[in-house]
């Protein structure tokens, strides 16, 4: 737990296979991170570009291209499991992510069988499935958690999707009988990437849309209390250098919370030294930020949408660059 008091943790948004084996352990060792997450976007990057990947491949040619994108992926997700798992052992989190194929997003049946397929596969208890949060993801959701699976939900952009999220756990571990893990990934930045240079020219404070809206999705989920359930805050990283690099994580600091951050981000939070509490934020403020919008005619709802089409194209076409490239 990255801080005990709020038992808030910090997961690292980034799998790499030599990172693997050197900077993430150090960054275990240090206690600045317990748990990591993967997206089909991180491991485009990593795949494509890290010659980590070569001699695996080399004994892999006999396979179509997913499978062995998902040998390179699974082993990946297999080693960090390995990694973290003294963490999950003790109770610390120690939880590592792989996201079922996007372009599965509408179709639960076949996302709970590849969600089975991949945690059997790799036989570790502190394997979450990632799955997107769309209305086929939460009925395998409620699948997957009903079967001991433990998930993550990802690519939330609006309040619904998370309720949706949180009761198809709880209905799933109803189900399960025993406790099963489970975190509802809220995306921040982009929010603000979207709307901040309108903003800018009408003269309204930027980089706290995609805060409040996460602060409304936290605080939703929270008054559910499902129990083992979790909001994590994603997409948490900056671009530019017109924040400090640890901004989404010190202004989404919140009690019983995980933020996946960049490496980078994750380093400049622990040099900041900063660690106060800054959720729940008052109703008030936040209906004041989006009364503005309203006035200069941005349709936030429909930035949302954008945003979830946006983020579930986005992996898909990663996913199908790695499967190209294969």
């Amino acid at each position: 737990m990255y801080i005990e008091e709020l038992k808030f943790s910090l997961w690292a948004d980034f799998i790499e296979r030599d990172y693997l084996d050197n900077e993430f352990k150090d960054l275990i060792h240090k206690g600045l991170i317990n748990g990591a997450t993967s997206n089909p976007a991180i491991f485009k990057n990593a795949i494509l570009n890290s010659p980590a990947y070569k001699t695996q491949l080399s004994d892999l040619e006999a396979l179509s291209a997913k499978e062995k994108y998902e040998a390179l992926a699974m082993f990946d997700i297999t080693k960090a499991a390995d990694i973290l798992r003294p963490l999950f052992d003790k109770g610390d989190d120690g939880y590592v992510s792989i996201e079922v194929d996007p372009t599965l997003c509408d179709d639960s049946v076949a996302t709970v069988e590849e969600g089975k397929k991949l945690f059997n596969a790799m036989k570790r208890p502190n394997i979450m499935i990632k799955v997107p949060a769309t209305e086929a993801g939460y009925i395998a959701m409620k699948e997957l958690t009903s079967l001991g699976i433990p998930v993550n939900a990802t690519l939330i952009f609006k309040k619904e999707q998370a309720l949706s999220c949180a009761l198809a756990f709880k209905e799933g571990m109803d189900a399960y009988g025993e406790e099963v893990k489970t975190v509802i990934s809220v995306f921040v930045s982009r929010i603000d990437r979207a709307l901040d240079t309108k903003l800018q020219e009408h003269a309204i404070p930027t980089a706290l849309s995609g805060i409040y809206n996460s602060a409304t999705i936290y605080d939703a989920v929270e008054s559910m209390s499902v129990k083992n359930c979790r909001v994590l805050f994603a997409s948490t990283g900056v671009k530019g250098n017109t924040l400090p690099t640890d901004y989404y994580i010190e202004n989404l600091l919140a009690y019983n919370s995980v933020n996946t951050a960049p490496v980078e981000t994750i380093l400049a939070f622990e040099k900041s030294g900063k660690k106060e509490k800054k959720l729940p934020i008052s109703l008030k403020e936040i209906d004041a930020h989006f009364k503005k919008l309203q006035v200069i005619g941005i349709d936030f709802e429909a930035v949302l949408d954008g945003q979830i089409h946006d983020g579930l194209e986005s992996f898909k076409e990663a996913f199908a660059d790695i499967l190209e490239s294969l």
